[in-house]
């Protein structure tokens, strides 16, 4: 690392705030610090018209800020955890994951109903087919269609008529000062988060301890271990993000739940799982849950995936 600690970030408008907030409790931690923010535009960024299943899944976020950090033109990179993949390069770690954000999903629509006041096909917008088919098992009526863009450009097209509702994270609004757009926080038992949702992970490189020393305070150990546990299930299943994956994991006192969920590109087979368990047995918990997940079709599932 440099004198100056370097940041790197998508130019979104949420991502930039992402990196504003880690910096600034940087600061707050080690006065006189001095930090840069330099913002990248991501594969994923350039192209907001083709849904991320036909492009390439969630690594499209962050493939330019890992480069930026394996060439040595930047010290630390600021992830949404949900857009991480599970393997990461090899030379990079996750250093440090801030406390979580509500995990949820939300509903905006036009009209302030929620989800079950929706007339029978109203026009729903997600980029997401986790959304989509979780939601579809209780709401088969409404009317899903793809939504890309950041979150000002979903609201837009929300707001001229495109779409009766839009599904976007909590924690992205919360960010942005926009939580007073939500009409509905979806509770899980309706639709589980994407691993890691709500989180924001530092990446940098492995080794790098004056980095390391200086992430470590904004470490927040009950997040790290949920978003650790829920990542553990997609790498244990070795999937493509791709795929329809859910993991959401909660600690109560000194046991952690895990619920899980798989389904294909079609949502006609879908896999849950879950269970509980001590907290110092969480990983150990994740692996078998995954391994119930493969027994239990997703290793069908995932090879079907990899022969599209």
């Amino acid at each position: 690392m440099t004198d100056t600690l370097r940041i790197a970030t998508r130019r979104s408008t949420l991502a930039m705030w992402q990196a504003g907030f880690v910096r600034n409790a940087l600061l707050s931690a080690h006065p006189g610090l001095r930090i840069e923010i330099s913002g990248f535009t991501t594969e994923g960024d350039r192209n907001k018209h083709s849904p991320l299943r036909q492009i390439g899944g969630k690594g499209l976020f962050v493939k330019e800020l890992e480069e930026a950090l394996l060439t040595g033109k930047a010290d630390i990179a600021v992830h949404s955890m949900k857009d991480v993949p599970g393997e990461l390069p090899a030379g990079l770690i996750i250093g440090a994951i801030c406390e979580r954000e509500d995990p949820r999903d939300a509903l905006i629509s036009n009209d302030g109903c929620g989800l079950l006041d929706l007339p029978d096909r109203s026009i729903i917008g997600t980029s997401s087919l986790r959304r989509r088919f979780q939601l579809a098992e209780h709401l088969p009526a409404l009317d899903y269609r793809d939504l890309r863009g950041n979150v000002d450009t979903r609201l837009q097209k929300l707001d001229a008529g495109e779409y009766d509702g839009i599904i976007l994270a909590a924690a992205g609004l919360r960010r942005l000062g926009l939580a007073q757009r939500i009409t509905e926080l979806i509770d899980v038992r309706q639709c589980l988060p994407a691993a890691g949702q709500g989180a924001l992970g530092i990446e940098c490189r492995d080794g790098d301890s004056k980095t390391m020393s200086l992430i470590n305070v904004l470490n927040h150990s009950e997040s790290v271990q949920c978003v650790n546990c829920e990542r553990a299930v997609t790498v244990t299943l070795e999937a493509t993000c791709n795929l329809p994956i859910a993991a959401f994991a909660e600690i109560n006192g000194d046991q952690i739940s895990l619920q899980t969920f798989v389904s294909d590109n079609t949502g006609n087979r879908i896999i849950r799982q879950s269970g509980t368990g001590p907290r110092k047995d969480s990983m150990a918990m994740a692996r078998i849950i995954a391994g119930n997940l493969l027994a239990d079709g997703a290793a069908e599932i995932i090879k079907k995936a990899g022969q599209l």
